[in-house]
């Protein structure tokens, strides 16, 4: 007897679905039993979805492709309906997929039975339990809230927190393990569910073992154990190993990303599971989702640990301590990419003594290239140093070797493989593009406190009195590093007192978060004057804080922090125990040929006296500063120094201010016709200050003048602090 004779005795017929051609084949039992002449015939794909239910012929085909993906059988049970869409019976069908793509696996055939079921359960579809409609919409509840917390997990440990929170609909697991491939062994990156060390028999386990999870990595697809006999009888050598954990059911699904198979999923129940097409359905697609959440932490994860390793070669450690004073340091990437940048900073001994320089500066841009250059240009910074060279030949030294870099690079042609068409346009990432750096060299003596700066277009630096008061100390500068091959950078010399801290920053400290340079220093100001009695670590932290926002704003939303530019920040302190408040002191020259500095030396003023309590008395004091400045270059050939220092405790400070010059001849008291455009000088000085005078020196002279912060009557300040022994001389009248 033929097999067809034996299959329609028994009311079983024989089908095929070519998924390529959208054709399906039917035998004459098939044709009955689809509500079609009892005929072989052939059908298209659209008229034989016509001939079943349509909620069943959706399930029939999620089935299939979990079939096709998982190389086993597809059984679902449909309804057949007839032209007006009246169920005329319900058939089970059981068929079996062949890939006939072997390299991309899209196309297949389906070739299976199908026969008709005199009495189906109410509802049932698929499997041995109805698929209601509640439960399919709490898979797609489950499946969108997985996605979401596995796409937002940003490394291997927070992706396997999120896998051991899943709770599937239904059949939730009680301990899971995640497998990886080292070579030819397996790995246990992670598990939950079992005690600690439950994992050694499984570490280091040859992807040959008779184990499921190695025979997972090998063929790449799902094995679905639902009973202890099934595991005892397929895996005898390695069933010893998991039967003391008390499983019922377990579940190994392929970890695969970009068709490669990068693991094994585990998930283990202690309740018998019988895994339904829905229920495999659901461990493939989360299998799916884990596998890629696991390749962007692993791509994460590198990126940091390169991140780390290129800030750990690149920014030096802060060395041995300098006698007499404290260093701390912050290096704050931006938020993107590999977070590298070109800001940097460094400490540097110099030969011959105890003196160190400090070095802070800023390459354009902040990715890799920028990272590469800042690497360069610190050892060549380093270099210069260590031979000896004043902060100013050091600077135009390393100015010359930045901009000698891009002219070798341009008349070599392109620099980067990608880049050798002779029409491309050029941009920001061009290697024979040049960039230009800031930076600020400071060379520390410890012994006195006096700092010798040479600036490149960096920011300049601020310094914080041990009374609390910050000021930004202006100094002279020149241009960013590497725009010419020969630039001057002149020096400044600045004396930081006792109890006194200097801030050394880049750019991203001040302007992050849409601030200009003035209003970022706004921001920063009053934290650095109300933490004055924090040391230079908790500082530094309450400096990057100020601008980063606490650890909490770390989030999405509005409150998401804005990482904009790299910061480099270096602070100073010179050690100090006064007896009592040190003064706070201003120093600033005013050359003959930069009138301009008038303007500045009036804001350095007020910046000193930003907490005075009479601010008719400030503006008294610079507007006297600023005669006398004036005074000396216009009656004079010679640069004016000037010296402002307030001493004694608030609300009893005197302030003294001095500006000297080189010329030997002494001012005059006038009195000015109403038309005169000057000579009301020293008349300002005697209506305005509570004491004045003009003090000859060996070489020029220095005018001078007192006002006392809390008294009405002008009288000097109290015995604790002591007026100066200088003779108040009354320069002589008309």
């Amino acid at each position: 007897m033929r097999t067809e004779d034996v299959l329609a005795a028994i009311a079983t017929g024989l089908w095929r679905w070519d998924n390529a051609t959208g054709l399906v084949t039917l035998d004459a039992e098939a044709a009955r039993l689809f509500g079609l002449p009892a005929e072989p015939t052939v059908l298209s794909e659209a008229a034989m979805r016509a001939r079943l239910h349509p909620i069943d012929w959706n399930e029939t085909y999620n089935i299939v492709r979990l079939a096709v993906a998982e190389n086993t059988l597809a059984e679902a049970h449909v309804r057949v309906v007839d032209g007006d869409g009246r169920v005329i019976r319900t058939i089970r069908s059981r068929s079996k997929p062949l890939a006939t793509d072997q390299e991309y696996g899209e196309d297949y055939e389906l070739i299976g039975t199908i026969q008709e079921i005199a009495e189906p359960q109410a509802g049932a579809l698929t499997g041995q339990s109805p698929v209601a409609g509640d439960w399919r919409r709490s898979r797609e509840a489950f499946l969108l809230d997985a996605g979401r917390a596995l796409a937002e997990a940003r490394s291997t440990a927070e992706v396997l927190r999120v896998a051991a929170s899943l709770s599937m609909p239904g059949f939730s697991p009680d301990g899971l393990a995640v497998f990886g491939v080292e070579g030819d062994h397996l790995t246990v990156i992670g598990h939950h569910g079992h005690d600690a060390g439950a994992e050694g028999p499984f570490t280091d386990m040859s992807v040959n073992t008779d184990y499921p999870a190695a025979e997972v990595v090998r063929t790449g697809r799902a094995i679905y154990l639902p009973t202890p006999r099934a595991y005892h009888d397929r895996y005898p050598a390695t069933w010893p190993l998991v039967q003391g954990f008390g499983r019922q059911s377990w579940a190994f699904v392929p970890l695969i990303v970009a068709g490669r198979t990068m693991g094994a999923w585990m998930a283990g129940f202690k309740h018998r599971v019988t895994f339904t097409p829905d229920e495999r359905s659901v461990l493939t697609t989360v299998a799916r989702m884990l596998a890629q959440a696991l390749a962007r932490a692993e791509v994460a994860e590198s990126e940091r640990e390169l991140s780390l390793g290129l800030q750990r070669s690149m920014m030096p450690t802060l060395g041995p301590d300098i006698p007499g004073m404290s260093v701390a340091a912050r290096y704050v990437p931006t938020g993107g990419g590999l977070q590298v940048g070109g800001d940097w900073y460094d400490i540097i001994p110099l030969p011959g003594g105890t003196k160190v320089a400090l070095v802070i500066g800023d390459v354009q841009g902040h990715d890799v290239r920028a990272a590469g250059l800042m690497g360069q240009l610190r050892i060549a910074l380093r270099a210069y140093a260590a031979e000896g060279h004043r902060p100013d030949a050091v600077l135009s030294r390393a100015s010359r070797f930045l901009h000698g870099m891009y002219e070798f690079s341009t008349a070599q042609g392109p620099a980067h493989p990608d880049q050798s068409d002779a029409g491309r346009a050029l941009d920001d990432n061009d290697y024979t593009v040049p960039r230009f750096a800031t930076c600020l060299y400071m060379e520390v003596d410890p012994d006195t406190g006096t700092l010798d700066i040479a600036r490149a277009g960096h920011p300049d630096p601020v310094i914080r009195s041990a009374d609390g008061n910050a000021l930004i100390r202006q100094t002279a500068g020149g241009l960013p590093l590497g725009i010419e091959a020969d630039s001057d950078y002149p020096t400044t010399r600045v004396v930081l007192e006792p109890g006194d801290t200097l801030m050394l920053c880049t750019d991203g400290l001040i302007e992050t978060g849409g601030h200009d340079m003035l209003s970022g220093w706004t921001r920063l100001r009053p934290v650095l004057e109300k933490t004055t009695d924090a040391s230079l670590e908790k500082l530094a932290d309450a400096l990057i804080e100020a601008v980063h926002g606490p650890r909490s704003h770390y989030t999405t939303g509005p409150l998401a922090d804005r990482r904009e530019d790299d910061i480099a920040l270096l602070l100073l302190s010179r050690h100090s125990t006064p007896a009592r408040r040190p003064p706070r002191r201003t120093v600033l020259t005013i050359a003959q040929a930069e009138p301009e500095h008038v303007g500045g030396a009036r804001q350095q003023l007020r910046a000193l006296l930003h907490d005075w309590a009479d601010d008719e008395q400030v503006d008294s004091a610079v507007l006297m500063v600023s005669e006398m400045a004036t005074n000396v270059l216009v009656h004079t050939d010679g640069d004016a120094v000037l010296i402002a220092e307030a001493t004694g405790e608030p609300g009893k400070r005197r302030l003294r201010v001095e500006v000297a010059d080189a010329s030997d001849e002494l001012p005059h008291k006038r009195r000015p016709g109403e038309l005169a455009s000057s000579g009301r000088g020293l008349m300002l000085m005697e209506m305005l200050a509570d004491a004045w005078g003009v003090d000859p020196r060996g070489e020029g002279k220095s005018i001078w003048f007192e006002i006392y912060e809390s008294d009405d009557d002008n009288s000097p300040p109290s015995e604790a602090d002591p007026a100066p022994t200088d003779t108040v001389s009354a320069p002589p009248g008309d």
